[in-house]
């Protein structure tokens, strides 16, 4: 009985230390404070400028160097058509042949009334040398002897005329083989052996059109011209070289076309519809990849920024009201600060106010903390964040 006794007691004394312990642990914990919450970290890159061509990518359309249109100066059958569409022909070569029978009958006339001038011309002659012995002894009057010697020199010009003739007959001979007066590539022909044209007439035979080099016409709106002049007056740009700029082309399918272009002509009148001016550019066109007409988008180097301050687009904000934004470390706090983005270039923003050298910008982070926060910086890991941070080498000069 006494065993079953102290079985108990056992028992409750090891129920009670229990109790006694929780709450002993109890009364601990709540004494105790919470643990601090670690300082988040940010990943930041440092700003510095560098030097940025600036480009206006602008919408244009191919125009053939050279175009010639192909019409007859003399009327006629056509004979033959000497090229095949579409392939290119040389400067000088024949593209059709007119039925000459007409003009080389008119050639020969031509010949005989020459040398029937030049008979005359030389029995007047004749005649002229006579009568100036014969006045000498008054065998003949003073006015016979003049009037011999004015028909010398009528018939002079007659034979000049007759010369004239001939040479206007040889010519019409000539336009009855129709040349191409440009070297380039042939357009379809619009008429067949057989039909018959005249000379000067509104519809051209063919075109032919030189594309090797070929220009591309743009147009820019005066508003961005205004600015880039202002920019490049107040020093803010340089300007490229003068009526020599580089420029590059991006197809309508997205490439970009292997040979650079140069700016050969800036605009110099205002088109009142549309408020632009017209540029133009030459392109080399070995391959004649581009044909007139084309659309294509020309890239422009117009000027360079020495001091140029490039960020990640994504280390930047835009609030609804259009404000933007971005954060940086200062003195170990966040700081929010306003910018002013001019454009983007790839994927980064160029900032024209708001930033300067040697910011901390936030790239990564900046969503898990608020203005004026403390945090931990890091450099930023991520390839593209750490070029844009470092400045570029300048584009060497064409």
């Amino acid at each position: 009985m006494s065993t079953k006794i102290l079985a108990k007691y056992l028992v409750t004394l090891a129920v009670f230390l229990s109790v006694i312990t929780m709450l002993l642990l109890g009364g601990c914990s709540a004494e105790d404070p919470p643990p601090a919450a670690p300082t988040p970290k940010v990943s930041v890159i440092r700003v510095q400028p560098q030097s940025q061509v600036l480009t206006t990518q602008l919408p244009g359309r191919t125009q053939a160097y050279m175009v010639a249109q192909i019409r007859p100066q003399v009327g006629g059958i056509v004979q033959r058509r000497l090229f095949v569409e579409g392939a290119d022909v040389k400067a000088g070569q024949a593209l059709y042949q007119l039925d000459p029978a007409v003009y080389t009958a008119a050639l020969a006339e031509a010949k005989a009334s020459l040398a029937k001038a030049q008979a005359s011309l030389k029995s007047a002659q004749a005649t002229a040398r006579r009568n100036a012995e014969l006045v000498k002894i008054n065998a003949i009057s003073q006015q016979d002897n003049e009037d011999a010697q004015a028909n010398v020199l009528t018939a002079a010009a007659d034979v000049q005329v007759a010369q004239a003739d001939v040479e206007s007959a040889r010519i019409n001979l000539a336009y009855t083989r129709i040349t191409s007066p440009v070297s380039g590539r042939s357009e379809t022909s619009s008429v067949t052996p057989g039909a018959l044209v005249v000379a000067n007439q509104d519809s051209a035979l063919t075109t032919v059109q030189q594309l090797d080099p070929i220009y591309v016409d743009v147009t820019q709106s005066t508003t961005e011209l205004l600015r880039l002049k202002r920019d490049l007056a107040s020093g803010a740009l340089q300007a490229s070289a003068e009526g020599e700029a580089t420029v590059s082309l991006l197809l309508d399918d997205g490439s970009t076309y292997d040979h650079p272009g140069r700016l050969k002509v800036n605009g110099v009148s205002v088109n009142e519809g549309t408020g632009t001016v017209t540029l133009r550019a030459e392109f080399a066109n070995p391959q004649h990849l581009l044909l007139p007409g084309m659309y294509v988008r020309a890239v422009l180097e117009q000027g360079r920024d020495e001091q140029a301050i490039l960020v990640p687009q994504r280390a930047v904000s835009r609030s609804a009201s259009g404000v933007t934004s971005a954060l940086l470390v200062v003195d170990g706090k966040v700081e929010q600060r306003q910018l002013t983005v001019d454009r983007a270039v790839g994927n980064q923003w160029w900032v024209t106010a708001g930033l300067k050298a040697g910011d901390q910008l936030i790239v990564e982070g900046g969503q898990k903390v608020r203005a004026g926060a403390a945090v931990q910086v890091q450099p930023a890991t991520s390839s593209a964040d750490t070029q844009a941070s470092a400045p570029s080498t300048p584009a060497k000069e064409g």
